[in-house]
């Protein structure tokens, strides 16, 4: 099978020389739909998935190694189907959400185990385990472990494989801060290595750490892509909010609720938020009117340019 054909027009959903390519897929499962015509491309990097429970991340991850097969639509791994083309599969690894572990084995006969079932040498298990912090633990069986720490086991068995392409389900998942860093780092490391790293999170502090671009999905269709400021960008139908500290909130906010800029404003202890369909005018004209009412304004900050709002006005109404 050939490359699946990019969009007729630049798409940010549609990542330049991409590694892995979805053209108008849908899933179904009997009569409900799972994913629902949707296009997009991964390339070298970390991308993020996101989306609430139900969107449809696990099955779109699933059709892009080959677990699933499209109900309509095409899938491409490096130009091969990963359903008709058993070779693509020494290109990519999995991280499922799932616990795929032997309890009975250690962590390291589990590493080592991956290696030797996929004909790789097993001189690297020692460098996965490490990449992912588990020497301590390696050698007692992972029965015993924490969540965190078969997600950490899981991860090495992934890595030892040393493939070009990562689909990642959930791998956040149980981990402490600690072992989210090491995590985080590593899947950073291996993006600017120039592999596809694909990450489905519903974490979104850490995704916005690790993640060059982020596809965002609800109920089986892509609702946003790109970067998490783009995305903010291109949601022109809702305003942004900014908040804003000073010695008496109440009196700025009353001299804000009459300015054009303006859509509306909450006191919050000693904040406030403020929406406005122009934050650079808000900006422009804040500073000036405290001056005139005679307060120190302390902080101007906008709320909108993280994952978690954007996220959440994405999922509105759901």
């Amino acid at each position: 099978m050939s490359a699946v054909a990019a969009p007729d027009s630049p798409s940010p959903a549609w990542a330049p020389q991409p590694t892995i390519e979805v053209r108008a897929v849908s899933k179904w499962f009997g009569q409900k739909v799972a994913v629902s015509d949707l296009t997009c491309a991964f390339g070298a990097g970390v991308t993020g998935l996101l989306g609430p429970n139900g969107a449809g991340k696990t099955t779109l991850l699933r059709m892009l190694v080959g677990l699933l097969s499209p109900s309509d639509g095409a899938v491409a791994v490096l130009g091969r189907d990963p359903r008709r083309n058993p070779a693509v599969y020494r290109s990519l690894a999995m991280v499922p959400e799932e616990d795929a572990v032997y309890g009975f084995q250690t962590a390291r006969q589990f590493v080592r185990y991956a290696a030797t079932l996929s004909g790789v040498g097993t001189g690297a298990v020692q460098h996965a385990i490490a990449a992912v912090a588990l020497e301590d633990a390696a050698d007692r069986p992972i029965s015993g472990f924490s969540k965190g720490m078969r997600q950490r086991a899981k991860v090495a068995a992934a890595l030892v494989l040393d493939t070009p392409v990562l689909v990642l389900d959930e791998p956040l998942n149980g981990t402490d801060p600690v072992q989210r860093a090491h995590l985080i780092a590593a899947f950073r490391r291996l993006g600017a290595e120039g592999r596809t790293v694909v990450v489905s999170s519903h974490i979104l502090a850490e995704v916005e750490r690790m993640a060059d671009r982020v596809l965002a999905m609800v109920d089986g269709k892509l609702a946003a892509a790109g970067d998490v400021a783009a995305i903010r960008r291109a949601m022109t139908d809702i305003p942004f909010r900014v908040r804003l500290e000073t010695d008496d909130p109440h009196r700025l906010a009353a001299a804000l609720v009459g300015s054009a800029a303006v859509t509306s404003v909450a006191v919050q202890g000693r904040g406030l938020t403020v929406e406005t369909a122009d934050p650079a005018g808000l900006g422009r004209a804040v500073a000036p009117l405290a001056r005139s009412l005679g307060l120190r304004l302390s902080l101007f900050e906008p709320e909108d340019l993280s994952l978690e709002s954007v996220f959440r006005y994405l999922v509105r109404g759901r």
